[in-house]
């Protein structure tokens, strides 16, 4: 009988515990930056995507600014009448080797056909609006997933900033006073935009760029002096602070000396902000109405005469 005998070798044993420490060391790293890290920059990533639609949104109002401005003046040249595409970007993409999640957004045109009863009357009615103004605009939604839901609406020519603990005015519409103090009397000067669409093209959603067509279409114009202004709208806060914030506000000089009486009624539905002169004042109004044609998405429909 033959015996044999049976080294112990610890050098391979403790190789293996190396190899299995090793990648439980670089496990327990992944796993943290997994769980802690990657929210965090991913909620960094939608933060600067919304600055990002924010930048997207002043551009897309200067560009309309400008499409109106030169058909209210009656320029004769190819851009007045030529749409112009304004991007936006609708979401931000996932992080790459780490499970993180996309964010995407929303485009939506609410036009004259869609406005209701979110309106600018204003007594005596402009002839060409016995029924009011149709408060028309441009709505981004964000679906976040890791920062908080924002939504940024183009309005009456104010660029507005809703999210769920309340919502501001960012860029106030185009509203300028006059106020001769000798006359007793207010004039607002008011550019209103009135956006129209065509069927099919007036939502968009994705992640990736959206473009917005713009194009000049036509203008109003009426003058003459008025007995009240009433702004019906869903974003009643981000209008009359708008035009109140102290130090701030288109007419807070106008409310604060009293020439002006501005309030929010907010027993009608949709609310409403009112503009009324002060006992002893006249109230006086210089508006210009541009419609503008808006498509949303790829791609550009023209419109048949």
């Amino acid at each position: 009988m033959k015996h044999r005998n049976f080294i112990r070798e610890e050098t391979a044993l403790a190789g293996v515990l190396e190899a299995i420490l090793l990648i439980a060391l670089v496990s327990i790293i992944l796993s943290m930056i997994q769980l802690y890290y990657v929210p965090v920059m991913m909620e960094q990533k939608e933060a600067d995507h919304m600055d990002q639609v924010s930048n997207q949104f002043s551009q897309l109002k200067s560009v309309i600014e400008t499409q109106s401005m030169m058909g209210a003046m009656g320029t004769e040249l190819p851009i007045t009448y030529s749409p112009m595409s304004s991007p936006v970007t609708l979401g931000s993409k996932e992080l790459p080797y780490f499970i993180s999640a996309r964010s995407y957004g929303q485009i939506i045109l609410i036009d004259q056909d869609d406005a209701g009863d979110h309106k600018i009357n204003i007594q005596p009615a402009p002839a060409d609006f016995p029924s009011g103004i149709p408060l028309t605009s441009i709505n981004y939604d964000a679906d976040n997933y890791y920062f908080v839901d924002q939504t940024y609406i183009l309005e009456g020519g104010g660029i507005i900033l809703k999210q769920s603990d309340g919502e501001v005015m960012r860029v106030h519409p185009g509203i300028a006073v006059e106020n001769n103090s000798d006359l007793n009397n207010i004039k607002i000067k008011y550019f209103i935009p009135l956006f129209t669409g065509i069927p099919g093209k007036k939502t968009y959603a994705d992640y990736k760029d959206c473009y917005v067509h713009t194009n000049y279409s036509n203008h109003y114009s009426h003058s003459g002096s008025a007995n009240f202004i009433h702004i019906y709208t869903d974003y009643p806060d981000a209008w009359y602070q708008s035009l109140v914030n102290e130090s701030r506000g288109i007419l807070w000089e106008c409310d604060h000396n009293e020439y002006l009486n501005v309030d929010l009624d907010d027993t009608v539905t949709p609310n409403r902000v009112e503009i009324t002169p002060e006992f002893g004042y006249t109230l006086d109004v210089d508006l210009t109405i541009v419609e503008i044609g808006v498509q949303v998405g790829p791609g550009y429909i023209p419109k048949e005469n």
